[in-house]
């Protein structure tokens, strides 16, 4: 019973490491030049983010350890990846730079707001794993824009409430 036990607190911690694993594989394609690759790779990491929480509670395994795990795998993944997507798409300049850096940092402020009060219904603030997403489908069409990074990016930290589908 207890090896049973263990495998099902592992089970939800290596989707979490499938997340993280491929938005570093999207990092990896994007520094070789295949953007439409890395964007893939970021709707696969939103899959496994997905269904690690969801095999969590239905396992009963929710653990501080895992949420963590989580919302570390999420900024790689649904917030520096992305970012790195739309920088290497941009065309540099002041404004590109500033979005590059404002998508994960305003990603990692929403994921510890969150941790440290979370809601229930909806999300504070638009979640990582939308705007993540909303960036992924612009770079596989191999379309960026600073203004829209910066929008997705503010969206992260704003007061309104998304319900939770």
């Amino acid at each position: 019973m207890c090896l049973i036990n263990h495998l099902a607190r592992a089970v939800p911690n290596l989707f979490t490491i499938g997340n993280l694993l491929s938005g570093v594989f999207s990092i990896t394609f994007n520094m070789n030049g295949y953007f439409r690759t890395a964007a893939m790779f970021i709707f696969l990491s939103a899959i496994f983010d997905l269904f690690d929480g969801r095999l969590a509670r239905r396992l009963k395994v929710n653990s501080e350890f895992g949420v963590e795990l989580d919302s570390l795998a999420d900024i790689v993944s649904l917030g520096v990846a992305p970012a790195l997507l739309f920088y290497c798409l941009e065309a540099p300049s002041f404004l590109t730079t500033i979005a590059f850096m404002l998508f994960p940092t305003m990603g990692a402020l929403r994921l510890a707001k969150f941790n440290v009060k979370p809601t229930r219904g909806y999300f504070m603030g638009l979640p990582i794993t939308a705007a993540g997403l909303l960036m992924a489908c612009l770079g596989v069409f191999q379309y960026s824009n600073s203004l829209i990074t910066i929008l997705l990016s503010i969206l992260m930290v704003s007061p309104i409430r998304i319900k939770k589908l």
